[in-house]
């Protein structure tokens, strides 16, 4: 458990799961009407049985999830999986509610002080200012370019009892990270500070998205004979990472399909390749942990075995006009509205043909984010006018902060100084 409050190695890389529990048994033993935090609870039991008692499992989870994941039957054989259910309508609710809840026990147990830095240009300082409230020992620094703090509310703020210390810097997004990227390579203050984070550097971030597979295996293994994909957009690859650790858990999975980016991309055979396995990792800069790519994490998981991606990592390259395509259809024949990256994901399924009717298989569209985040996308496929959620209009209300914006390190450090000193 220290790993979430020491989230970066001191070697620039990333942290990863030791350990092939073999969880099969009791795979096969829920069904559709098991909890989500029940899943979410022996899941963390299983990962973490040195260190924590099944009971304190249940209690992070059980205060980390009041919501869950939903999984619904489009025809015989796609099914979807909205990620959109938290309260503000994206998928990282699960993964910070999750980090949060597991640093507040952490902090009760050890009796420590983590403080989270943080940089936020859209929603992340939203959900982590609705997930902060009312956590003890536990605070998180903001930090974000002039002018672009949203969905903050003034009683979350730490000057008014709140744990969250919003922080403007009289600069862009690279100055932020900048200034995020030398605290936390500076070991001394990340230990003076007990500093952490919680993008999916760091690995207890990225844990809980390996729930949501095992989450629709509950849900799907009564309707479906076949095989079992999984169809998502790639992001910073942190789904489809959880996805293969899902699957070293035991979780019956016959594939994920995403489709190909820069990183991830398709070689003269149609097979996934990874762009930087080209480059030795001794000859890599340090994992940027306010932008982390789980790509390392991707390289790890297949070391040694190589050719295991081939048979289990299904990439296609999508066109825009795929991608519209396919929000078309999706909408057309199932009256489901998705954003581009859905779109895209529905696109690489198609374009690598893991979809056929009478197979028995089945594929599960993972839904990230509520589509009404993407209504540009939306209003210009579907020429459809999205009706925009009161809790994701709060998440976008610009807020105008009465403080100093900063310039420096040494002010942001001033920032941990107050924090300590009155906490």
């Amino acid at each position: 458990m220290n790993v979430l409050l020491d989230a970066l190695p001191s070697d620039g890389g990333l942290y990863v799961p030791d350990g092939n529990a073999n969880l099969r048994r009791w795979i096969l033993y829920m069904d559709e009407k098991t909890p989500f935090s029940s899943i979410a609870g022996a899941l963390t039991s299983a990962c973490l049985n040195d260190e924590l008692s099944p009971i304190i499992c249940e209690t992070i989870v059980t205060h980390a999830f009041p919501f869950e994941p939903n999984v619904r039957q489009l025809d015989e054989n796609l099914f979807t999986m909205e990620l959109f259910s938290g309260p503000t309508g994206c998928h990282r609710d699960f993964g910070i509610s999750y980090l949060v809840s597991c640093l507040e026990t952490i902090s009760i147990l050890q009796d420590r002080k983590p403080i989270l830095l943080d940089i936020t240009t859209g929603n992340h300082g939203a959900i982590l200012s609705r997930v902060m409230r009312e956590k003890r020992n536990i605070k998180s620094v903001l930090v974000y370019p002039k002018g672009q703090l949203r969905g903050l509310c003034e009683k979350d703020f730490f000057w008014n009892g709140g744990n969250v210390f919003p922080v403007e810097v009289d600069g862009d997004e690279e100055l932020c990270r900048k200034l995020v990227r030398e605290i936390l390579s500076d070991r001394s203050l990340v230990e003076k500070y007990t500093l952490t984070i919680s993008t999916t550097a760091n690995i207890g971030r990225l844990l809980p998205h390996s729930f949501f597979y095992t989450y629709a295996f509950s849900r799907l293994k009564k309707k479906v004979s076949g095989d079992i994909y999984y169809a998502l957009a790639p992001g910073n690859y942190s789904n489809l990472v959880a996805g293969l650790y899902s699957w070293r858990l035991s979780l019956p999975m016959s594939g994920l399909i995403v489709p190909a980016s820069g990183a991830l991309n398709v070689d003269i055979q149609g097979y996934p390749m990874i762009s930087d396995s080209l480059v030795p990792k001794e000859e890599r800069a340090p994992i940027d942990p306010s932008v982390p790519s789980n790509l390392e994490r991707l390289e790890n998981f297949f070391a040694g075995h190589s050719a295991m991606i081939k048979s289990f990592i299904y990439t296609a390259k999508v066109s825009d006009a795929e991608a519209e395509d396919a929000a078309k259809e999706l909408y057309k024949k199932y009256s489901l509205v998705t954003d581009r990256a859905t779109s895209r994901a529905f696109a690489a399924v198609k374009k690598t043909g893991n979809l056929e009717t009478g197979s028995g298989d089945a594929v599960v569209l993972i839904q990230r984010d509520h589509p009404a985040y993407s209504s540009d996308f939306v209003r210009h496929t579907l020429g459809e006018t999205i009706s925009v959620p009161q809790n994701i209009l709060d998440v976008q209300m610009p807020f105008k902060l009465e403080r100093k914006a900063i310039k420096t390190r040494e002010e942001l450090i001033k920032v941990f100084d107050e924090i300590r000193a009155n906490a």
